[in-house]
């Protein structure tokens, strides 16, 4: 066995390498439930399977009621749509089984990152770069569960690294059709993730700046069909007016670019080296930006995304996610020449081989770790309980230690019919169940509630039985031990502990209306 994955290892790498990323893919797919931040659910799970189920969870579309575009690319959640009906057809409908079947969807998508990857380091820097790289890209400590993620920072990485192999293949970066099919490549992934653009707009510079007039302008045309074909006809079927989602997504981000969370200029550079873990972190981003002139066609279009994105206010560290494959690629590339021209690497390469130890086993403690975690377990594991009881109609979740509230994700409920009441500091309790009477009688009451978080919650759980004492516990569901730590280490990542109740009004003390409602 051990000779065999030599001889392997040694004839066909590749071959190897995928099926190694394919396990821990494998892992993920099956052990890392749940999702990993909003927009992964919100944005495309529950959108998608509400429509199947005739509902509009984001009321994004005018059959809800819409008057304008929410400036979100339908693409991707359409796909999903088209998945999700599918699956109804054939008669699965368990919410987890459904979220299998995406999961490993979206894990084998990702083996061509692991493929091109490969073929792109080979060409420039020989098989054993090639090898290093691509089992950097195949099984590095967090790509395995984010490959398995509805994040469109992620998947819209396939299509542009076989475009960029494309352009780079003997075979085929000749050929006139070649700029047909790269063009719509970036197309699809322009639909997936418009910020892609910006990488996407590197290439036709590096068309320009080589004089690749005929290229440049087919390239540009094939990609105008291929985005109009999506944004175009969908939005002029929808809204009557073409491009609405994206204009819409334009003003919106401009208009909001210092809103949500902001980061220093150098912000990426950290994520880079630091997702990359070091020393090899370091490594990349050196050969990297060593190999700016010699390999045009895989630094500038990266280049470009990554100094709009370290210019723009709004910093998220999966907003940078598309070029960190070709910081990759091209770092291992540009790296490796640099070790082989170094006299000092090439005097100490007991240290040099160190440095690659350190980062293998610190990969190697964390892959297995993060490639079967459930993250945001609390949350699922509730509504999978809520979605076992027939009596469920109405949901309150109490944070009433916060300015806002959980929202929680109704698609593991199995159906849309559940009013949510969200308790806050700015919406008590008793405000909260004020709204319901008088000309509110029309409105499901909630009969479960569920508190999120720790914080307070003896008093938090007193007022509410002193409110509603005909209640009944029925679990807790704490939080996996990955998003535990991550609440640790960093209060933002809102992971709480979940403790669900069941109650009735029966006996129900609510204060005075007026008081209740503040007029």
């Amino acid at each position: 066995m051990k000779e065999s994955i030599k001889q392997l290892w040694d004839k066909k790498p590749l071959v190897l390498i995928i099926f190694i990323g394919l396990f821990f893919r494998t892992l993920a797919v099956i052990f890392s439930k749940g999702y990993g931040m909003f927009d992964d659910h919100f944005l495309v799970i529950e959108a998608s399977q509400s429509w199947v189920d005739g509902y509009d969870y984001n009321n994004w579309l005018p059959s809800s009621g819409a008057q304008s575009p929410d400036g979100h690319s339908l693409f991707y959640s359409g796909i999903h749509f088209l998945i999700f009906k599918c699956m109804t057809v054939i008669g699965l409908t368990d919410p987890q089984g459904k979220m299998y079947v995406i999961r490993a969807i979206h894990a084998l998508w990702s083996l061509l990152v692991i493929t091109y990857g490969y073929k792109i380091t080979e060409y420039y820097a020989g098989r054993n770069v090639a090898r290093q790289t691509a089992m950097i890209l195949a099984i590095l400590w967090c790509i395995p569960m984010l490959a398995v993620r509805n994040l469109v920072e992620v998947v819209c990485v396939p299509p542009l690294i076989i475009a960029t192999w494309m352009l780079i293949n003997p075979a085929s970066k000749d050929k006139l059709l070649t700029y047909v099919w790269v063009g719509l490549l970036c197309a699809v992934t322009f639909n997936i993730r418009f910020q892609s653009l910006f990488f996407i707009g590197g290439l036709g510079l590096v068309f320009l700046f080589q004089k690749q007039w005929k290229q440049f302008f087919l390239f540009g045309i094939c990609f105008f069909i291929g985005v109009f074909s999506v944004q175009g006809l969908v939005d002029m079927w929808i809204w009557h007016k073409p491009f609405a989602e994206l204009m819409e997504y334009v003003r919106y981000n401009s208009a909001n670019a210092t809103t949500y969370t902001n980061g220093p200029w150098f912000q990426y550079f950290e994520v880079i080296g630091g997702v990359v873990l070091p020393p090899v972190g370091l490594f990349v981003l050196f050969g990297f930006f060593r190999s700016w002139k010699k390999y045009p066609i895989l630094f500038w279009p990266s280049f470009f995304f990554f100094a709009f994105h370290s210019c723009f206010p709004n910093k998220q560290e999966r907003f940078i996610y598309p070029v960190i494959p070709f910081f990759i690629v091209l770092g291992c590339i540009g790296w490796a020449e640099f070790v082989a021209s170094s006299k000092y690497w090439q005097n100490h390469k007991k240290l040099l081989k160190g440095g690659w130890t350190f980062f293998w086993v610190l990969n190697c403690i964390a892959l297995p770790v993060l490639s079967t975690t459930y993250s945001k377990k609390s949350r699922v594991e509730a509504m999978t309980y809520l979605s076992k009881q027939p009596d469920l109609h109405g949901l309150m979740v109490e944070e009433s230690y916060r300015d806002d509230f959980t929202m929680p994700p109704l698609y593991y409920v199995g159906h849309w019919n559940v009013h949510v009441v969200g308790i806050t500091k700015k919406h008590s309790l008793a405000t909260a169940f004020d709204e319901y009477r008088g000309d509110h009688r029309e409105i499901i009451r909630p009969n479960y509630i569920i508190f999120f978080g720790k914080e307070n919650f003896d008093k938090r759980l007193a007022d509410f039985q002193k409110m509603f004492p005909d209640n009944h516990y029925k679990a807790t569901i704490t939080p996996s031990l990955v998003d535990a730590i991550a609440t640790f280490l960093n209060p933002i990542n809102k992971n709480q502990t979940t403790y669900i109740y069941e109650f009735t009004e029966k006996g129900m003390q609510l204060p005075d209306t007026t008081k209740a409602s503040g007029h």
